[in-house]
């Protein structure tokens, strides 16, 4: 296979990578090769239908990683769900487009020194991601989100629910009932505390992925962008070494064939692997803290230790209520065969109708000792998936989800082995900062008070975690023993700011003290956003596409 680029060798067609190529190849003097080492997306129904997307993880389009065993959650290790095909994990995902608060960004300027990463400039970044679409059942969104805050002109659809749930009449009463969960228009506008309709990539009843949209049939078509799929990188390989190597040439295999090629970029290398596959890499290149890249066997080429630290996730936790309602089951043939033929129907929308985001409040004893790890008082400390349905017409619960957004907890990528295909070592080592579990108890609490407003009144019986609420410590078991991942990998080649002696990135994304590469994902987070981490990763990407055309147009 002879590969090939005059400009930009692009690793990854995932998420942020898919961005990269459209952007780049809409100037018709760059040439883009892009690597990528899932299948594709097209024709599997899975990842098609917004509502079978539980069947995702644990699949072929799954890399499947474990973590190492949990210290804060009793010992136990997680699967760890990342995207393996075209459009990444856009294309296994929940689909929930949630931005974050303003403070977020802001933090993610004053953190780099770069203003240009701030709410107010990264904002026409976000929006030139964005094309909002009327839901699936064409239902009239008036009241549901405001207009001022969005697109309706750009590349990837965005939605709201387009499946009613029974309770969402419910879910709406108490934000105007209780006063901890206001009623927020659109979660989407920088301030997201509040409790509101959820907003998804999904268009015309479909997934809408980093794939379908910016490498969609009139994009991945185009003269100048080689997409190769089922393509395993090894490392990345010096073109120089010394105190500045070159970095613009990238070792794969590809198929089933199992011998090593290279291909070198002209311009520059691009590293859009995710949270973990871009540490990966770079620890499998000799990128990273040389004394732990040697004890693995591993020939360092540039010393750089914060590669694969500041790991930072999520974790989230299920609850259920005993409740008087009757689920209704559902025939299943005919769900699928009205979605098949209509793109309607409980198929053409997510698990979730509204989401609620709140705060610990400021006066809160935790913060006499801790610092508070939310990037302002907009941000919230957690969220809570709402829209809960029955689950089983036997049992007769409901269910909620809850996730602690802004965690202090850190953890890490590091390797296990010196062969570049063995599955790295993933720590996000959850719930091992105080501060998380103070977050996680004060959720579950916030959930109870949720549940106790009037609207529930005839519905909910008993919590089914009954147990877990008789002293702190069943509470804090419970926690341990139940908590999980909402899979939001962040931070693992944080950007700083220019010259600094940490950070894996400066602020314009170029690997610091080298030439010809830059990573474009979610690791280049320094903190992760109170939400959900599709949509500022498309984000970065729009404006990572922007700094790189500008530098070589």
């Amino acid at each position: 296979m002879v590969l090939y680029t005059n400009v930009g060798l692009h690793i990854s067609g995932g998420t942020a990578g898919s961005v990269i190529a459209n952007r780049l190849t809409e100037n018709p003097n760059f040439r883009v090769l892009v690597l990528e080492a899932g299948p594709s997306n097209q024709g599997v129904l899975d990842i098609e239908s917004p509502g079978l997307d539980f069947n995702l993880e644990n699949s072929p389009f799954d890399w499947n990683f474990t973590t190492v065993p949990q210290a804060g959650l009793l010992n136990r290790p997680l699967a760890y769900p990342r995207g393996h095909v075209l459009g990444g994990s856009s294309s296994i995902n929940g689909m929930f487009y949630t931005r974050g608060s303003s403070d977020d960004y802001d933090r993610w300027a004053a953190v780099t020194g770069d203003d240009g990463w701030s709410w107010s400039n990264i904002l026409p970044f976000i929006l030139k991601n964005e094309h909002f679409t009327t839901p699936a059942d064409d239902h009239s969104t008036v009241g549901q989100f405001d207009p001022v805050f969005h697109n309706f002109h750009g590349v990837n659809f965005v939605s709201l629910p387009g499946f009613a749930e029974p309770l969402d009449d419910k879910m709406i009463q108490t934000s105007k009932d209780l006063k901890e969960f206001p009623f927020n228009l659109d979660m989407n506008s920088g301030t997201p505390l509040g409790l509101g309709w959820l907003q998804s990539t999904i268009g015309n009843g479909t997934r809408s992925s980093a794939a379908t949209s910016y490498l969609g049939p009139q994009f991945i078509n185009r003269p100048n962008l080689d997409v190769v799929l089922n393509t395993l990188i090894s490392r990345v390989l010096p073109s120089r070494n010394g105190n500045n190597p070159d970095l613009r040439t990238i070792q794969f295999k590809s198929g089933t064939d199992k011998t090593l090629r290279s291909v070198t970029a002209q311009k520059e290398l691009i590293l859009s692997l995710g949270s973990i596959g871009t540490p990966h890499i770079l620890l499998n290149s000799g990128i990273g803290d040389e004394e732990e890249l040697k004890k693995v066997g591993v020939p360092p080429i540039l010393n750089l230790p914060s590669v694969g630290k500041n790991l930072t996730d999520q974790p989230d936790i299920f609850l259920s209520w005993l409740a008087n309602l009757t689920a209704t089951q559902e025939n299943s043939t005919a769900v699928l065969n009205l979605w098949l033929e209509t793109r309607t129907g409980p198929l053409a929308n997510g698990a979730v109708n509204q989401v609620a985001w709140t705060r610990v409040p400021e006066t809160s004893s935790i913060f006499k000792d801790f610092v508070d790890p939310s990037a302002g008082l907009h941000t919230p400390h957690f969220e809570f998936e709402g829209s809960p349905r029955p689950l089983s017409s036997s049992q007769s619960t409901i269910g909620l989800g809850l996730a602690v957004v802004t965690p202090a907890s850190r953890g890490s990528v590091s390797l296990d082995t010196n062969d570049p295909f063995d599955a790295p070592l993933i720590d996000p080592a959850f719930l091992t900062d105080e501060v998380d579990i103070f977050i996680m108890k004060e959720a579950i609490a916030s959930a109870q008070r949720f549940f106790e407003g009037p609207a529930w009144k005839d519905i909910i019986i008993q919590p089914q975690f009954a147990d877990a609420l008789e002293s702190d410590e069943a509470l804090e078991h419970f926690i341990r023993f139940g908590a999980g991942t909402t899979a939001h990998p962040v931070g693992t080649a944080a950007m700083s700011p220019k010259g600094a002696q940490f950070g894996v990135v400066d602020p314009d994304l170029l690997l610091k003290g080298a030439t010809g590469l830059r990573v474009v994902d979610a690791s280049i987070m320094p903190f992760v956003t109170c939400g959900h981490t599709q949509a500022p990763t498309y984000a970065i990407a729009e404006r990572a596409a922007d700094l790189i055309k500008k530098k070589w147009s």
